[in-house]
């Protein structure tokens, strides 16, 4: 069975791909902040993150962790969650 997404805001992945060396470019559009990242072996992805408060759909989280756009996948995004909770003490924000 496939492993099920946490339940991520849009706000808090905002703030893991800050952590994750995504840099904000162009501030904020219609469709929320736009990221890009250049890759070590000169691959250049980039994607738009709607910073709301509720939950992304698992959709929504699926696409933007997949391949076209940041690439993390689940474990990445798990991987992300842990170096946060370990960076900050706490919970993720």
């Amino acid at each position: 069975m496939a492993e099920e997404l946490a339940a991520i805001t849009g706000t808090q992945l905002v703030r893991l791909l800050r952590l994750d060396g995504w840099q904000e470019r162009r501030g904020f559009t219609r469709e929320g902040i736009y990221f890009s990242k250049r890759f070590p072996d000169g691959t250049h992805r980039s994607t738009a993150i709607a910073p709301k408060r509720r939950p992304l759909a698992a959709g929504t989280l699926s696409a933007i962790l997949g391949p076209k756009q940041t690439a993390l996948g689940r474990v990445g995004l798990r991987v992300s969650l842990t170096a946060r909770m370990f960076t900050t003490g706490s919970r993720v924000v």
